[in-house]
Parts: structure tokens; sequence; C-alpha cells
């Protein structure tokens, strides 16, 4: 019986190359974003291999709207059975020093609060089943502290942090959480930060079960790159 991927901030290039990784696997994609006529054209490109996938557009600010779109996503395809989370920051990213509460209240309500809503709408039929996967994606500012990506940091950490716990308290439930960490631009093309690479990597964690984390990139450039600049480097990867 074919399964359900949702992916939550779905865009063209991660949450595509996880959307293909899964679906040429069987997997039946939903997407979730803000804009209707981009999702629908990625869900075109999906047809396009063969693969089952239906746009469900929502701000995933709106956490009203996000419990809809993912009820629709079940409605239509099925028990979500992997949901993956990678929202791109939006709105101003801010410098340690000139971080506010304000700039900090719009980056957790997109990364924490809008996972918080997410796990919240498909853990208890994850957990009533005793079996599904949540991936939960960060920057590297959620590893290595950056001054010049401080109000993202704050809230990547805390999105990173809360994978790991989740991952301690629902593995003896059946249920894996796993967390990847970007540390690098997506590029197609460009090797393990090519979209499709990373997209396998994602069906990897779902399929074997045995990590925790993945990191895409390379985590000791970027603190070379922060000591180097003395904290005034150029996002990427964040």
């Amino acid at each position: 019986m074919s399964k359900t991927l949702v992916v939550v901030g779905a865009g063209p290039g991660l949450g595509m190359g996880v959307a293909r990784a899964f679906g040429l696997q069987g997997f039946r994609v939903g997407l979730i974003a803000r804009t209707e006529s981009k999702l629908h054209t990625l869900v075109g490109e999906l047809a396009d291999l063969g693969i089952t996938a239906a746009a469900f557009p929502a701000d995933i600010r709106d956490r009203d709207a996000l419990t809809t779109a993912l009820a629709a996503a079940g409605d239509t395809l099925g028990p979500i059975d992997v949901l993956e989370y990678s929202p791109s920051p939006t709105g101003p990213i801010t410098h340690a020093a000139q971080t506010t509460v304000d700039s900090v209240t719009a980056q957790f309500e997109l990364h924490v609060l809008g996972a918080l809503t997410a796990v919240g709408h498909v853990l208890p039929q994850m957990l009533a089943r005793g079996d599904g996967t949540l991936l939960l994606t960060t920057g590297v500012s959620s590893t290595i502290p950056a001054p010049f990506l401080a109000n993202v940091g704050m809230a990547m950490a805390g999105l990173r942090n809360w994978a790991h716990t989740l991952h301690a308290e629902l593995k003896p439930q059946g249920i894996h959480v796993g967390t990847v960490t970007i540390a690098s631009g997506i590029t197609p093309g460009g090797g393990e930060a090519d979209p499709d690479a990373i997209g396998a990597r994602y069906y990897s964690m779902y399929q074997q079960r045995n990590r925790i984390e993945e990191v895409i990139g390379d985590l000791d450039a970027f603190r070379s790159l922060v000591t180097r600049t003395g904290g005034h480097g150029t996002p990427a990867g964040v």
C-alpha cells in the first residue's frame, strides 16, 4: 500500500528534492506552502515523473490554515506517514546586537511554532498506528552561533533542540524523528548540495531509522568563516 509524504514549506530546491526522492519510491506527495500558483507548478513537475501529488496552499505562520492544509492532505492522499518540515527563512535577518523581539518572534513563528503545529497535527495518528517519521530541517546557525544570523539562529537552535528531545521520547513508541542541518547553499549539480542528493539523504534517514541527524555541507568551513570575518559573514545555508 502506498504511503504519504507531506512537505511543509515546499519549494523548487530542497522541498522538491525530498518530494522526488520519496515520490519515485512510490509515495504520494502533498506540498504545503503559501503561493498556490507555484505549488501547482511543482505538482505538475512531479506528475510528469509519474508521482501522485497535490497542492495544499497555506501560510505556515497561520496555524489554523496550516492545520487545515494538513487535514486536507490527509483526506486527499491518505494518512501522513512522513512529515518533512523545511520552510525557507523569510523576513529580516538580524545581527546579534540589532536583534529585536519582533525580529525573533517572526522567525520563531515560522520555524518553531509552525513545526509545533504541524507535528501536533500528525503525531496523534502516528502514535495510534505505532509508526511514523518526522523530519525537521534547520540551517547551519542551529549548530554554530553566527552574529550575522542571530534571530534565525535562535529559532533554528530551538527547533534542533526540540527535534533531539522528540527523538529520545518517541523512539520507543515507533516514531522516528530526524533533523537535517543544511550548512550549504542548495545548488543543482552541486554534489552533496544538489537537491536530489539531499532528497536521497532524507529518504535514507526514513528508510534506515538509525540516526537523529544529518549534516549537508561543511560545519568547520562555516565555523572558520565566522571566525575569519569576526561575525560579519554573508548568510548562506542559514
